[in-house]
């Protein structure tokens, strides 16, 4: 008896690649981005996924919504899929970023650092991989779709492939990339990561 869940970071906006966005408000999906949701709902249309659950971010939730809707199905939001809190980071470009110990820190320390006056990397995997056994617990041998972003995504990818957070560089989750995990009561196994749909969806 297992569940699937399939772990969907947002698609693509305007400050991808360029702006620590984290959980400022009015991040919304350009036009490739509604593009890559539509071809994720396509993707995942003979998937016979009984649920949709997303972070309460807007560019998760309008990623969200034409998979919901090629499904049936009306999303949820789950509160704990939410980005990281990069508190008095958050909206930052990353160059300005640069040459910052604490940024450095960050990213090559993720296991003990913390954003200032934010949350850590150990905070984030917490409360994701909380998230996730409560929809294992609700969906014990279903499938399920899962909005979030690629930090997030990563922690819990992390837990089960047994790497610390500190490895998290040594993989990608790019925009509107999926992974899948087969959850079980008292363990789990990532099946798949990082499947982008065509060779646009994989720009970071």
């Amino acid at each position: 008896m297992a569940a699937t869940l399939f772990l969907l970071r947002h698609a693509a906006h305007a400050r991808v690649g360029s702006t620590l966005c984290g959980r400022m408000a009015g991040v919304s999906l350009g036009e490739e981005g509604q593009q890559q949701a539509r071809a994720l709902a396509g993707r995942l249309a003979g998937e016979a996924i009984e649920a949709v659950y997303s972070s309460p971010l807007e560019r998760a939730r309008e990623t969200a919504a034409p998979v919901a809707e090629r499904l049936g199905l009306t999303p949820r939001v789950e509160e704990d899929l939410v980005e990281i809190d990069f508190g008095s980071w958050t909206g930052r470009d990353f160059a300005s970023l640069e040459g910052d110990p604490q940024w450095d820190r960050w990213n090559t320390q993720r296991a003990t650092a913390r954003p200032p006056e934010g949350e850590s990397m150990a905070e984030a995997q917490a409360r994701a991989l909380g998230a996730v056994a409560r929809l294992r617990a609700f969906h014990p041998e279903g499938r399920v779709a899962v909005v979030s972003h690629c930090d997030v995504i990563k922690a819990v990818l992390a837990a089960f492939l047994g790497i610390t957070l500190d490895g998290i560089g040594r993989f990608e989750i790019l925009p509107a990339s999926i992974s899948a995990l087969a959850l079980w009561p008292g363990g789990g196994k990532v099946l798949s990561m990082n499947e982008t749909i065509t060779g646009k969806l994989g720009r970071a």
